[in-house]
């Protein structure tokens, strides 16, 4: 089997034991792959390559690809169309690849359908916001390529970071599970981190549904109220007029959605790390990359929509990036009372809106 001989739970978070002696298969790939002729031969491929090192194989071929469709297209978001969907069949893979070599688990199983529920949940908000429509783009790459100015910088930029570095970050927040495919082999039994982090899953990805559907819910409502001048149910013209979505769970944060995600990923780490009664292992790698994006897109994306929203700065003023601040816990609402008795708000009349909202 490929896969290190390991002892203790420990010993699962190694990555001396439990990677480094695999990597010569990462070089052995292409004539393995060269050596396939069947279905039977593809499977025996699969199941005899390290799943750690064949899935980060395959990011470097998703790279690969996402640079050479991006580079004729002239469109950058060749990642971001798979964004969605690359971390779910990581961890799919792990639990499949297991499956295959006899390796029955709960936690994989959990694993595995937390991730396929996470990949339809965002893959169909990315969908109905029309990222998979033919030019879609994230207009945040036209304003970075702008600031940049350089084609041959550009091209490196989206070589090294859009194209591989994006795809191998997505390989890497799903190596947690890799690691418990190693536990499940040591003790199968469930821990108690076994219940309480699927159920944390759970609730973070509740939380993110929630937070998209406030969201897209006011925008369809500000779309409605700029082309008929009819306020829907729900909202107030000062609500609406103000451009982008306060209410909900967006009262508390200005970007919830945001916060669970990354909490989600941070939480998988988490448990491979409650599995194996250890404090850090190689996988914080994917997990604290994963937050470097956010922590970095993010403040670009405010500045966008402070551009295009003055009163956005008050809001900003007033409630967390993603944590609620105790702080500033309930002034957003208090200023949002006080603008709705005055009947007035410090944004462009949505009715005169012509630009998309953040």
């Amino acid at each position: 089997m490929a896969l290190p001989t390991v002892k203790t739970l420990a010993e699962c978070a190694d990555f001396d034991k439990t990677v480094r002696p695999f990597i010569p298969q990462f070089f052995e790939l292409p004539q393995r792959l060269l050596q396939i002729s069947s279905l039977e031969s593809l499977q025996t491929a699969y199941t005899s390559i390290n799943p750690v090192i064949s899935a980060g194989a395959f990011s470097l071929f998703v790279g690969a690809v996402a640079f050479i469709v991006s580079e004729i297209n002239r469109n950058y978001s060749q990642i971001d169309r798979v964004w969605s969907i690359l971390p779910a069949l990581y961890n799919v893979h792990y639990w499949y690849w297991g499956k295959l070599n006899g390796i029955e688990s709960q936690r994989l199983n959990a694993v595995a359908l937390f991730s396929v529920c996470w990949s339809a949940r965002l893959t169909f908000n990315y969908w109905r916001k029309g990222g998979y429509d033919v030019g879609s783009e994230d207009y945040r790459w036209a304003i970075i390529k702008k600031q940049v100015n350089n084609t041959l910088v550009w091209t490196i930029f989206n070589f090294v970071f859009i194209a591989f570095i994006q795809s191998i970050l997505l390989a890497a927040v799903a190596t947690p599970t890799y690691i418990m495919l190693l536990t499940s082999r040591v003790d199968k039994a469930l821990s108690l981190a076994d219940t309480i982090f699927p159920q944390a899953l759970g609730l973070l990805l509740i939380i993110e549904f929630f937070a998209d559907n406030q969201q897209w819910t006011y925008q369809n409502a500000k779309k409605d109220y700029q082309k008929t001048a009819k306020i829907p149910d729900g909202f107030t013209a000062t609500e609406l007029e103000r451009g982008f979505v306060t209410n909900g769970l967006w009262n508390y944060s200005r970007h919830p959605n945001f916060a669970a995600e990354q909490a989600i990923w941070v939480a998988l780490y988490q448990w491979a790390c409650f599995d194996t009664e250890s404090l850090i292992n190689w996988t914080f790698a994917g997990a604290f990359s994963y937050l470097l994006i956010f922590q970095g897109s993010t403040p670009l994306t405010e500045r966008i929509t402070a551009g295009k929203y003055p009163e956005y700065k008050e809001y900003k003023a007033r409630v967390g990036r993603f944590i609620p601040s105790l702080a500033t816990l309930g002034q957003w609402e208090k200023y949002a009372i006080a603008q709705e008795k005055k009947g007035k708000t410090n944004g462009t009349p949505a009715a005169k809106q012509t630009k998309k909202s953040k």
